[in-house]
């Protein structure tokens, strides 16, 4: 999906940058159509599957910079780059700048814009502008006559992490490169956090962390595992009377039986309480921080955008 976010940030920060996407594949591809990464002198952001494909679309993609526009081009894998995928890829790459970021045109929660030639819009192109508008069904990435479709990245889930021990670092560490979640990060004081925080992750520090918990959305989802059972116990019972859309809490079964007493006793059903997972991650994976961190990541990824108890049970 098009992340017209991403892309205007990294304009605002480079200038000048260019955006290569998987348009279409034949056989196998390291990526799915649509993938897509951000090249600008010096640096790049995104992959769109590593090795030999993602090096030379990185040079070619700063070669492009000088003389902006965009190209389309093909490449087999085997073949022409020596990788055992055996497929094609076909990539587009485009240049942008301040000005071509405002001029995109979008249509119907899509991204539609010519990469190459002259023809006008395709059939093709133009029926699944129409589905996404009467049906509201989400197109695929469609490279047509020099045309290129992309749906527009969905907003990003918001997801809470409260504490930034071992367990809430590892989890930042593997969410913030995932694309869709947007990650504010909640401890009491900086010397709890690491040096380096994840671009795009909002650190909030505060001595009194619950009195955060009315600044969070509604609809965010909440991960706490601080280093306080009192605290934790105090974030379960903020944010049962604020409201969320989904939450975690680290802990065992028989920290989980205690919390459901207690916030029983402050006056919450027990309807409401049971929205609390406890405990979280795959108990097969075992309980080293990454190890939870995987096994969360991996439930968020797979549930709807609201944590459920199926999701990080």
């Amino acid at each position: 999906m098009f992340d017209r976010a991403a892309l205007a940030a990294a304009v605002a920060a480079q200038g000048r940058v260019a955006r290569v996407v998987i348009a279409g594949f034949a056989g196998s591809s390291p990526r799915e159509a649509g993938a897509a990464m951000l090249v600008w002198q010096g640096g790049q952001s995104g992959t769109i599957g590593g090795g030999a494909l993602e090096w030379q679309a990185a040079q070619a993609a700063r070669a492009l910079l000088g003389a902006g526009g965009a190209c389309v081009t093909r490449h087999a894998l085997g073949p022409e780059l020596g990788q055992c995928c055996g497929g094609a890829v076909t990539l587009a790459t485009e240049v942008f700048d301040a000005p071509a970021l405002a001029a995109l045109e979008l249509r119907d929660g899509c991204v539609l814009r010519r990469v190459a030639g002259a023809a006008p819009v395709p059939l093709a192109i133009a029926r699944a502008l129409a589905r996404a508008r009467d049906r509201g069904a989400v197109p695929a990435v469609t490279l047509a006559d020099g045309w290129l479709l992309e749906p527009l990245a969905l907003p990003a889930r918001k997801l809470w992490i409260w504490g930034a021990g071992h367990v809430g670092r590892a989890l930042v560490a593997v969410l913030a490169p995932l694309p869709g979640f947007a990650l504010t990060w909640v401890d009491t004081a900086a010397d709890r956090f690491p040096a380096d925080i994840p671009p795009g992750v909002v650190p909030r520090i505060s001595a009194d962390p619950g009195a955060l918990v009315p600044e969070a959305p509604a609809d965010a989802e909440h991960l706490i595992l601080t280093y306080s059972h009192a605290l934790d116990l105090e974030l379960c019972h903020r944010l049962l009377q604020h409201g969320f859309a989904g939450c975690g809490l680290i802990g065992s079964a028989t920290k989980w039986a205690r919390f459901r007493s207690r916030l029983s006793a402050l006056g919450h059903a027990p309807a409401d309480v049971a929205r609390i997972v406890c405990p979280i991650g795959d108990p097969g994976l075992g309980k080293h921080p990454q190890a939870i961190a995987i096994g969360v990541a991996s439930e968020l990824m797979r549930a709807a955008p609201a944590l459920t108890r199926k999701a990080l049970a």
